[in-house]
């Protein structure tokens, strides 16, 4: 029992580490909540596009010397607004659209890159996340915009959920569709650019995906999804940095396997959905089927008496 107490309370030793927990468990609910939204949506690949387009605001802030989170937020954000206003054509689907913006800005964050030399080692962190290495103004940073992104979530989450199922049905509603497509494109942005020092900018899809989707493994209601989603991502961030201390490996690289660990388990033994309980309920449900027929007489049988009472 000692091994394991000491175990769980050695990295709380260092400042470092205190710092990393905090960043990770924030992290892990902002992401659970906005991603919750984002499968709800069907739209995943939009994480992955806004994880790339932030990289030209990073280049750009690179090259001129000033904070690369600044950077890649304002890129990030005008990005979704580009993608927002194309996909109210409906003539091309939303993940062609998020393709198409996402490839151009990786590109143009390639051409801007490439005219600074001597640029990889100060953007390594931001490609695979230094989660480790954060400051005390990096976790005030987070927690404050993670706060207000939890609190515009709450605040528009009944609508968007509207959207997300049914957007005709949305807009015959009177709630306006375009801004809060908007609305949840900037709220993926800035939940991604807050998650690149945990996970870097390669993994933060996953941090912002897999939560949400073993919470929809999980249940069919929504709002227990939105309370699952955070839980998970948090403690799969936590359980990550345990790993991390303990074999000293990559830090964001084990919350990423963590999470998708836990997804492996939901998409197997999930109650209703998983692929094993699923199997093991549909053959409970067919003996009992079966055990019905076979007490139940046979429709021609029921129905033989009724002929011949109308025969006589």
């Amino acid at each position: 029992m000692s091994a394991v107490t000491d175990f769980l309370a050695d990295p709380w030793q260092h400042l470092f580490m205190r710092r990393a927990f905090a960043v990770a468990v924030m992290c892990g609910v902002v992401s659970g909540v906005v991603g919750a939204h984002v499968v709800l949506r069907g739209m995943a690949f939009i994480g992955d596009a806004v994880s790339h387009s932030v990289f030209p605001g990073v280049a750009i802030a690179f090259v001129f010397q000033f904070n690369l989170v600044v950077g890649g937020a304002v890129a990030g954000l005008l990005t979704a607004l580009a993608v927002a206003v194309f996909s109210q054509n409906r003539r091309l689907k939303e993940d062609t659209v998020i393709g198409v913006f996402f490839a151009a800005a990786f590109g143009l964050g390639i051409v801007i890159l490439s005219t600074a030399p001597g640029y990889s080692g100060s953007l390594e962190s931001f490609l695979f996340g230094q989660i480790l290495g954060i400051s005390d103004e990096d976790v005030l940073t987070v927690a404050v915009m993670g706060l207000v992104l939890l609190l515009l979530a709450a605040a528009v989450h009944k609508e968007l959920v509207t959207v997300s199922l049914d957007r005709e049905t949305a807009r015959a509603a009177g709630l306006p569709v375009f801004a809060l497509d908007i609305v949840l494109y900037a709220l993926v942005t800035v939940t991604v650019v807050i998650s690149l020092q945990a996970v870097g900018n390669i993994l933060v899809l996953a941090l912002l995906i897999t939560p949400a989707a073993c919470a929809r493994l999980l249940t069919d209601r929504i709002g227990v999804m939105m309370t699952l989603a955070p839980v998970i991502g948090g403690l799969s961030a936590v359980t990550g940095l345990y790993l991390s201390y303990a074999f000293n490996l990559a830090a964001g690289g084990l919350i990423v396997l963590v999470v998708t660990a836990v997804f492996i388990v939901c998409w197997l033994f999930a109650p209703r959905h998983g692929l094993l309980t699923g199997r093991s309920r549909r053959g409970k449900d067919g003996e009992t089927a079966d055990r019905d027929g076979a007490a139940r007489p046979k429709a021609s049988d029921e129905r033989a008496p009724v002929g011949e009472s109308a025969g006589a």
